[in-house]
């Protein structure tokens, strides 16, 4: 699963290099329930804002922060339903909100994952190696904002045609920031300047790629899927039932927290999406989109296929229109001459571009199975238009100013009147198909172990188990390396 192979020399720089910083690591545990949480920390946290960079930020990871931009505590899991009025479907839709996490997107908390374990067992050193994040836009700015909080130096690295509010903030944060050709659909472009960064710089470096990094996955089962299942146990009654989860494919560590629901409830199903315009998982077919956020071309190493129910494809027309229509004046005013509610709608910012496909494709999904008002969707919104402002107004420049007749037309074309088309149910040999495509991104490309790849076939049990368990180990090697460096005891 995860190598927790402690390497003493390099875990001692570390702990001195937290001593030196100040720094405190929080737990899988307390992220999952701040209550966990040293008060005196919680006091501190009081008179810091949620994106500063400062290391007590480590323990707003989670998706319970009070949704305010400074000094905010805990509370419930931020969620968010969408009522039948906007969906056009029975079907209850929720999805956690991303938007509270500094950064104001859930990839801290992956990133978090990934780098954290090779921290406390000493195979990353802070002191002589950087760490790079190959992304398409929200890894790279968690990773590098994970990275800065526990004293660590980040090259981050993503395509250059992602938002430029993507870059500005990077380079405030990141040692370093390579763009690479192209937009979302240009991952191999990404693995291949890693490849020319290792070949050049060797062991001073660590590529935290969160396509194959199992961290990634193991941090959604254990919080996104813990959160998901708070708010089912909150809002479920007697008759209701979760249908499914539904999430775009992207790197797949998502889905983890869909897997962790699975076992909850056996008869629910996991969903994924993906972009129409690149239907790699639908058709082995490739293409260009403009769902930000969503790299594909590929089939992620950390995907479990076999455990996969549906695919979706999303147009990113619609998804598009619906940006507009989300956050236009004259949408909102639309919206709200429809009885939607006048709240609910100026709330509608949350949804970033990729949460709006998330959102088509829970629709698209309530749509085939016919779904009732007992059925339940979860989803997530990995982050929000704050991270779009720049898109917006491409747009405006391009379509022009947008008005009431053109929000009848979206509402109706692009969110109404969406089709239970470009979507398939997986059989066992559809999943195989998907799964064999496996190789010529990590075998072919990436030197992979051809037998591990058929362990995660053949042994599929045994191969992606042992979540909790791994990370019940990780807050053991956490909460030694705090001791280590005492300053959990100082500041209670």
């Amino acid at each position: 699963m995860i190598d927790l192979t402690v390497k003493k020399e390099g875990l001692e720089k570390v702990i001195e290099r937290a001593k030196e910083k100040n720094i405190i690591i929080p737990t899988f545990s307390q992220m999952r329930n701040p209550e966990l949480i040293p008060d005196k920390i919680k006091a501190k946290l009081k008179d810091i804002g949620l994106w500063d960079i400062n290391s007590l930020n480590l323990f707003r990871i989670t998706w319970k922060n009070e949704p305010v931009s400074k000094g905010g505590l805990y509370g419930n899991v931020n969620y968010f339903e969408l009522p039948s009025e906007l969906t056009g479907v029975k079907a209850r839709i929720l999805a956690l909100v991303g938007k509270w996490f500094p950064t104001g997107a859930h990839k801290v908390g992956a990133t978090f994952g990934c780098l954290v374990p090779r921290l406390v067992t000493g195979q990353f050193d802070p002191t002589s190696q950087k760490a790079v994040w190959p992304s398409t836009g929200n890894y790279c700015r968690g990773g590098a904002y994970d990275a800065h909080l526990l004293a660590c130096e980040s090259i981050a690295i993503l395509p250059k045609g992602m938002s430029k509010e993507r870059f500005e903030w990077l380079k405030k944060v990141a040692g370093e920031v390579i763009g690479t050709p192209g937009s979302e659909s240009n991952v191999k472009e990404i693995f291949d300047k890693c490849k020319e960064l290792k070949e050049k710089y060797g062991d001073k470096i660590v590529i935290f790629n969160q396509f194959d990094e199992m961290g990634n996955r193991l941090w959604h089962h254990e919080v996104t899927g813990h959160a998901m299942e708070e708010v089912l146990n909150d809002i479920m009654g007697s008759k209701d039932r979760l249908a499914g989860s539904v999430f775009t494919s992207g790197s797949s560590g998502t889905l983890g927290a869909g897997e962790y629901l699975k076992d909850l409830f056996p008869n629910s199903k996991l969903v994924v999406g993906e972009a129409l315009q690149c239907p790699t998982l639908l058709n082995n077919g490739f293409g260009a989109h403009r769902i930000e956020g969503i790299g594909d071309k590929h089939v992620p190493w950390i995907h479990n296929v076999k455990n996969t129910d549906m695919v979706i494809a999303i147009d990113d027309e619609d998804t598009m229109s619906l940006v507009r229509l989300f956050n236009e004046p004259a949408g909102k005013k639309f919206l709200k001459a429809q009885g939607i509610d006048e709240k609910l709608v100026e709330n509608l910012n949350l949804l970033g571009i990729s949460s709006i496909a998330n959102t088509l494709s829970a629709i698209k999904f309530a749509k085939y199975y016919e779904l009732t008002e007992h059925d339940i969707v979860m989803t997530v919104f990995t982050d929000s238009m704050e991270l779009y402002g720049s898109r917006l107004e491409e747009m405006r420049e391009e379509f022009g100013e947008y008005n009431e007749h053109q929000a009848a037309i979206d509402y109706y074309q692009h969110l109404i009147g969406i089709k239970t088309d470009n979507m398939q149910e997986l059989n066992y040999y559809d999943r195989k198909r998907i799964h064999n495509l496996k190789y010529y991104t990590w075998i072919e490309q990436q030197n992979k172990d051809l037998n591990e790849l058929n362990a995660q076939w053949y042994e599929a049990d045994e191969y992606w188990g042992g979540m909790r368990e791994t990370a019940n180990k990780i807050d053991e090697l956490i909460n030694e390396f705090n001791k280590k460096t005492g300053l959990l005891e100082e500041i209670n």
